[in-house]
């Protein structure tokens, strides 16, 4: 492996693109607010935050602003875990049963605390956070039993008949097996799991601002206002203010209510193979097995590059090679924000960024990648294939006329991909619906696409880009040419 030469700090003129690329991220998913972090050889090297913690109230956010870090909550779940293990409490090869109520698996090849870890205990999606989160938020009522841990266990254990492949041969995304994981801490401690992640986690590292309860974040004034977004047809239309959803059983899945400044602490117990100033908060050689890639997955790699092999560690998201590094990340996701954690833990430094909108996903990702490939001594806007592809994507989106305008559409980004869309007052196209678009290839250099027609055929779609930037796209017997970008 070549060496890489670590940046200490990063120049102004990154902090200026980095800031940019904010701003313009933010504008695109309506994000009111965020707060990042960047640790460096146990020191924060950059912390700023950027918008409104209330847009109502245009008050700005802070780097001390608290926010909902969703499922990073999950690391703090496994690596409480792995306290347990370090003293002698469990093993990660125990069966699930013998700690609770648990009924589902075969006794000859039980699902053990090792398949809630990796997400591959077989069980599917039971829609614990989507029936608690849609009652939280006042929204749509499913009216399912699901208040009290008896009520937990009945809607977990009914899902017998619904188990699909053995345990550890899949991986299926379960915020239900971190709550199980959390009544097992609950269980072998003989305290409530918040209670337990401020003793034996956020005491030692000092996160003083941390925690999980509504009676806590209530103390505070320098909070997040959440921000729910309200979608028609694909697109935000409307941002509106909302209440946090707090849960027992949302708690170690994704309920760590932190700010940035915490975080870094945090990261830094990564950065120092599990230790913090004078705590070792858990041995080494246990951390190691969190920062191991237990199952292969496609969480994230497929939105940055083809880098090397990602899986699932205890926690954690793992990217084996980003340039050469092993990176462990983790995004956290409630309707009403976003969070991502990011740490390179060989070269010691780490990214926590958040925000008041469950819109910010894509970005909280994004920055983190960015920033540690240039840490890394590369250059994101040459070496990050998703910041070209996003690039790109977005040089084609605008509004498009044909001669002599008969006809108008917008091409318009939604998440990953573009859609052609009929422009309202003019002649219809396309009969009024709308036209997801399909690279032909991974590498969109040759802005070649793709769109389903009747009878499963294919229509193409082909973007002319010439070296002044104009931009052209034919379809069918038609062509149209972009005159002028999307309003924000």
């Amino acid at each position: 492996m070549s060496e890489i030469k670590i940046q200490k700090k990063i120049p102004t003129g990154i902090v200026n693109m980095l800031e940019d690329l904010i701003a313009s991220f933010m504008i695109e998913a309506k994000v009111p607010g965020a707060s990042f972090v960047v640790v460096a050889d146990d020191k924060i090297i950059y912390a700023k935050a950027f918008g409104a913690r209330n847009l109502e109230q245009n008050i700005p956010a802070t780097v001390n602003t608290l926010y909902g870090m969703g499922s990073c909550s999950k690391s703090y779940t496994a690596l409480a875990i792995m306290q347990l293990v370090q003293n002698g409490k469990l093993n990660v090869n125990d069966p699930v049963s013998k700690y609770l109520n648990f009924k589902l698996g075969k006794s000859s090849n039980p699902i053990t605390i090792h398949h809630l870890l990796t997400h591959t205990t077989g069980i599917p999606n039971l829609g614990m956070s989507e029936i608690l989160g849609k009652r939280l938020l006042g929204m749509e009522q499913s009216y399912i039993p699901f208040s009290s841990w008896d009520d937990f266990f009945s809607h977990v254990n009914g899902a017998a008949q619904w188990i699909t492949p053995e345990p550890g041969q899949r991986f299926a995304y379960s915020n239900d097996s971190y709550t199980l994981l959390g009544a097992i801490i609950e269980k072998l401690s003989n305290m409530k799991y918040e209670e337990y992640i401020k003793k034996y986690i956020l005491e030692p590292l000092n996160m003083k601002n941390s925690f999980f309860t509504r009676e806590e974040f209530e103390k505070y004034t320098d909070v997040m206002t959440p921000y729910f977004a309200k979608v028609d047809k694909g697109k935000i239309i409307e941002m509106i203010p909302a209440s946090h959803p707090f849960d027992k059983f949302i708690y170690a899945p994704g309920g760590l209510i932190s700010n940035v400044i915490d975080q870094a602490n945090y990261l830094k117990l990564y950065i120092n193979g599990g230790k913090f100033e004078s705590h070792q908060i858990l041995e080494k050689s246990l951390l190691d097995e969190m920062e191991k890639v237990h199952f292969k997955t496609e969480l994230v790699q497929n939105n940055i590059s083809s880098f090397g092999k990602e899986g699932y560690g205890y926690g954690w998201v793992i990217i084996e090679d980003l340039f050469g590094e092993k990176f462990l990340g983790h995004p956290g996701g409630t309707s009403t924000s976003s969070a991502f954690l990011g740490i390179v833990p060989n070269r010691k430094f780490g990214i926590a960024c958040a925000c008041n909108s469950g819109t910010g996903g894509s970005l909280m990702m994004m920055i983190p990648i960015l920033i540690s490939t240039f840490l890394l001594g590369k250059d994101p806007m040459k070496d990050l294939k998703f910041y070209e592809t996003e690039q790109k994507l977005s040089m084609l989106t605008g509004i498009y006329e044909t001669y002599k305008c008969f006809l108008r559409v917008k091409v318009v980004k939604i998440g990953a991909f573009l859609f052609i869309e009929p422009e309202e007052g003019i002649n219809a196209f396309n009969q009024g619906i709308s036209i997801p678009l399909i690279p032909e290839k991974e590498n969109i250099e040759d802005f070649k696409f793709y769109t389903l027609s009747g009878l499963g055929g294919r229509k193409s779609i082909d973007f002319i880009v010439n070296d002044k930037g104009n931009v052209d796209f034919l379809i069918e017997r038609n062509r149209f040419r972009k005159i002028k970008e999307l309003p924000n």
